[in-house]
């Protein structure tokens, strides 16, 4: 499991630490939900960090790349429409990738 470098936090989250430690250590929280940097073609998506206790994430391969941690499923929306108005006011698209990891020309599945 790896965390952006600027992680985007929800404004009900109060310990973001404590939320990554128990997301690494897969402890279950029921009222957070995290933005994840998509696979292929999609950019972001949001999920219950309970879905992050599948078989699949746990594989060093399909961890997740945690873009931002919200407490409820409209507050990680906020976050992504505040990472697409951020990207639009500086690159005057909505790529993204491309904003969140300008060093790279082709984001790498994370």
């Amino acid at each position: 499991m790896k965390f952006y470098k600027n992680l985007y936090i929800g404004d009900t989250i109060t310990k973001p630490d404590k939320i990554k430690r128990k997301l690494k250590h897969h402890a279950k929280q029921l009222k957070v939900f995290v933005v994840l940097l998509a696979a292929g073609n999609d950019q972001l998506e949001i999920c219950h960090s309970i879905v992050l206790e599948q078989p699949y994430y746990r594989k060093k391969e399909n961890a997740p790349y945690i873009i931002g941690i919200a407490g409820n499923y409209e507050e990680a929306v906020t976050l992504v429409c505040r990472i697409a108005k951020e990207a639009f006011e500086q690159n005057g698209n909505a790529d993204l990738k491309r904003y969140l990891f300008p060093e790279t020309q082709a984001v790498r599945k994370a």
